[in-house]
């Protein structure tokens, strides 16, 4: 199994620089990795480093707590998209959710997806699994399902518990097939990546791709 094909490499941190994402994609680059997860503000700049490269470009959406306004987000990653984006990571609205405002959580997801969609881009729902008890979580991934979303995504790595392999499994048995698993949050070793992936991730997002995959070799 070759790690580096199933990891974000990720740098989302508030203090975050131009050089540091600038080093961002020499590692991608260098280590083969699926994409580099990044902040909206520098989807431009990735892009003109990556753009002769396999390496994809992501960058989230209504990043970290998602409760921006639905037309908020769209035009966000409406924006990312032309600035070179190909992978859309959207954050749930977690006060929607808890207020029981199904309707709205409902219109939020298909208002991203289809606005990915309709540009042929990639959209993964992060869904925060740590804030959520299990009866959401699945209602969720109904929602996302009827939307269409290409992956289900556990957690921001910012608001609560990461990723964990039992909940990877759960979400992975219970799409059945429907949607792929990205991983993400608080995955910092070659060992919790493989438990992830065993779990049933197509995807870890991790800001310690590089120190995996050295280890791995």
């Amino acid at each position: 199994m070759n790690i580096s094909n199933y990891i974000d490499h990720t740098l989302l941190k508030y203090d975050s620089s131009l050089k540091d994402v600038q080093k961002l994609c020499e590692e991608a680059m260098e280590h083969g990795f699926k994409a580099v997860c990044i902040p909206p503000y520098f989807v431009k700049e990735a892009y003109r480093i990556l753009e002769n490269n396999p390496v994809e470009v992501c960058t989230v959406v209504g990043f970290p707590y998602g409760y921006h306004a639905t037309f908020v987000k769209v035009e966000e990653l409406k924006r990312a998209i032309d600035e070179g984006a190909g992978e859309m990571d959207v954050v749930v609205n977690i006060s929607a959710i808890l207020s029981q405002d199904w309707n709205y959580v409902a219109n939020d997801i298909e208002s991203c997806t289809r606005a990915t969609h309709l540009k042929g881009k990639t959209i993964k729902v992060i869904l925060e699994t740590g804030a959520l008890d299990e009866a959401t979580i699945k209602r969720l991934c109904d929602i996302c399902l009827e939307s269409g979303v290409n992956f289900i995504k556990t957690s921001t790595g910012v608001n609560s518990s990461g990723a964990q392999a039992d909940m990877v499994k759960m979400l992975k048995d219970y799409v059945n097939g429907k949607a792929l698993i990205k991983a993400s949050g608080g995955i910092k070793t070659k060992a919790q990546a493989l438990k992830m992936i065993e779990s049933g991730a197509s995807r870890i997002g991790t800001s310690s791709g590089v120190a995996i995959v050295s280890k791995e070799k």
